[in-house]
């Protein structure tokens, strides 16, 4: 297996060194911030023993994945030999420049650079590089060792040999890619995500539901068929005759309920403090954190359990 850089340490960044680990690769972690890659490597212990009670890493030892991990001084010492590199800053506009024209600089040219960047259109950081052709966006939904989704969008000079060759890499990795065409505000995912969450607090803010309520909808309704297929599969395997049946049936309620949901809800307003209260009423503060540990596990076991019926039943 070849080298990976992984340049960041934080949330996103522990989890991509776990994952590129975990198929194969060797890893090379760096981050400028002192005691960041000490805080990664603690967790990543954690994790792969989490990982290998789950039966989540490809029949190896957690051990041996970690050996796969290593620390490097430098982003010259990370981007010595590597064919990728992953960089995951924080969502800083001049930071990006700065850090893609360093990446630019040392990484070897056949090696592709692509940024967890979440909101920021790769070709606001790129454009001024001799090697922009290189360099894209591949977002994966957090954490991507345990979610296989990734956005990968180009810019509009970015080579497509090497949009093939990043998907290529990510679907040996164990992750399941998808190209977006063309640059688009917020992505892919967080445009769907968006779109379901204006309506959640729309339904919270005119008095409708609870927040609870909306989470009960999802959690116990929808996501429970999303977790193995997507919303146009749904409606295809939801109507007698398949998709186009499905809009003849319902398109004229859909169409009347948009009418009702051309208003936006201020996030920040007064439905904030209602859901917040809920929230915190269910979950205190102080609890987050373990809670964002169980999420981790609940997701490993969804993780085993959909490989598992893929098995036995089929994609």
């Amino acid at each position: 297996m070849a080298k990976v850089a992984v340049v960041g340490a934080g949330l996103i960044g522990r989890a991509w060194a776990i994952s590129f680990a975990r198929a194969g690769h060797e890893v090379a972690l760096t981050d400028a911030e002192s005691g960041a890659v000490d805080l990664a490597l603690a967790f990543i212990d954690e994790a792969l023993e989490e990982l290998a009670r789950n039966d989540l890493l490809n029949d190896a030892e957690p051990e041996a994945v970690r050996a796969r991990i290593g620390v490097a001084k430098s982003l010259a010492a990370a981007l010595d030999g590597a064919i990728h590199v992953q960089e995951n800053t924080p969502e800083n506009l001049d930071l990006k420049r700065d850090v893609f024209a360093e990446l630019d600089g040392l990484a070897a040219r056949d090696c592709v650079i692509a940024s967890s960047s979440s909101a920021l259109l790769s070709s606001r950081f790129t454009e001024r590089l001799s090697g922009r052709a290189r360099c894209l966006v591949a977002h994966p939904i957090n954490p991507p060792y345990l979610v296989p989704a990734v956005e990968i969008m180009p810019a509009p000079w970015t080579d497509a040999a090497v949009v093939e060759r990043i998907v290529r890499f990510m679907t040996e990795a164990g992750h399941a890619p998808f190209v977006i065409a063309r640059e688009v505000e917020g992505f892919v995912v967080n445009r769907l995500q968006g779109a379901l969450l204006q309506e959640a607090f729309r339904l919270v803010a005119d008095g409708y539901v609870t927040a609870e309520t909306v989470d009960i909808a999802i959690r116990e309704g929808l996501a429970l068929r999303w977790s193995f297929m997507g919303p146009f599969e749904t409606i295809d395997l939801n109507a007698p005759g398949g998709v186009r049946d499905y809009v003849a049936r319902y398109g004229g309620l859909y169409d009347a309920l948009f009418e009702t949901q051309k208003r936006q809800v201020d996030w920040r307003g007064p439905v904030l403090d209602a859901i917040e209260r809920d929230r915190r009423q269910r979950l205190p503060a102080r609890d987050l954190a373990r809670r964002q540990a169980w999420r981790d596990r609940r997701l490993m076991a969804l993780a085993a359990h959909k490989r598992g019926a893929a098995k036995e039943i089929g994609d």
